[in-house]
């Protein structure tokens, strides 16, 4: 670990090679896990106001479940995270040709909103933890990422490069 202003930062960022292999992973991301991905303060509002546009791209069983409980959910660890469907994948992710993506990030890339995806998504396989004095960002290592491990290394780009963009969006340019 390395400190730079209130932050501790995992050297497996500079260690570790990653380049996401959708084709591979199918969008495994969406699915594991033990909660929903974490969300902002500031993301709530995002995703309710987005919400209608974003609603196309669900499937019905995702639009049952945010009817139900809201766009968001409060887990057990008392974190914001977006809602899953049967404890298994999250609300927002959708199949297409067998591969899991994200409905938010669909209308993203069409021009329909300016919010990419919660930025815990964007940054993962990176996990930010925010402490009283300072701020822990890590590397999340998952079996799932088995495959991006090997491209990573295959194309020798570490974690922080391949998440670049989602850094400086998160903790700015002077920051990366």
């Amino acid at each position: 670990m390395f400190q730079i202003d209130d932050k501790l930062i995992s050297e497996q960022l500079f260690e570790k090679n990653f380049v996401c292999n959708l084709n591979e992973c199918k969008g495994a991301c969406c699915v594991e896990g033990d909660s929903g991905a974490p969300l902002e303060d500031n993301e709530i509002a995002t995703l309710k106001e987005i919400y209608p546009i974003i609603e196309k791209y669900l499937t019905n069983t995702a639009k049952k479940v945010i009817k139900k409980h809201g766009v968001y959910r409060i887990d057990n660890d008392g974190d914001m995270v977006t809602p899953l469907i049967k404890n298994r994948e999250c609300v927002y992710a959708y199949k297409e040709n067998n591969i899991l993506k994200c409905a938010i990030e669909e209308a993203f890339l069409k021009n329909e909103i300016t919010f990419r995806k919660p930025i815990s998504c964007y940054l993962f396989p990176i996990r930010v933890k925010h402490y009283k004095d300072f701020t822990a960002i890590n590397y999340e290592e998952e079996k799932i990422c088995k495959p991006a491990l090997i491209l990573g290394k295959k194309l020798g780009i570490p974690v922080f490069r391949f998440l670049k963009e989602p850094i400086i969006i998160r903790f700015g340019e002077t920051f990366y």
